[in-house]
């Protein structure tokens, strides 16, 4: 069976900068490149990303960077229904809501992230998994 992912900008970033959970995050894109696993983030992790990037790269490298990771992503957006439906919804965090509204709508199976307070808001029709605890309940 092949998992549909939702990837929070803190899972690519980990990836794109080699941060503390570098290589679960590793691991969890080895899995979209065989094609165990596909994978999905919003416009608003691509902006995210190439807000941060730069701070750590030359801007003439970032933009080949996202082209990479959108290479291995797709990247699926928000409506207006959904963006109310989020806003709305019990999370205090207006980001996360709107990136976890859309990963339910899209019918995503796993949400990635490494937010604990987002973590806790999960509701059983979208788990919310770290990079480690995928890896370690649905192992290769």
């Amino acid at each position: 069976m092949v998992f549909k992912l939702f990837l929070d900008a803190n899972v690519c970033l980990d990836l794109l900068l080699r941060r503390e959970n570098y290589s679960d995050s590793k691991r969890i894109f080895e899995r979209i490149s065989s094609g165990n696993c596909k994978a999905f983030i919003t416009p608003s992790i691509v902006h995210i990303i190439a807000y941060i990037l730069p701070k750590y790269y030359d801007k003439s490298v970032v933009k080949n960077i996202v082209l990479d990771l959108l290479k291995s992503v797709r990247v699926v957006d928000c409506n207006h229904e959904i963006a109310v439906n989020a806003v709305n919804s019990q999370m205090t965090d207006i980001e996360d809501a709107l990136q976890y509204y859309t990963a339910m709508h899209h019918k995503i199976d796993y949400f990635i992230s490494l937010d604990k307070n987002l973590i806790k808001c999960a509701i059983p029709i979208l788990p919310i998994y770290t990079p480690e605890q995928f890896l370690q309940d649905f192992p290769d």
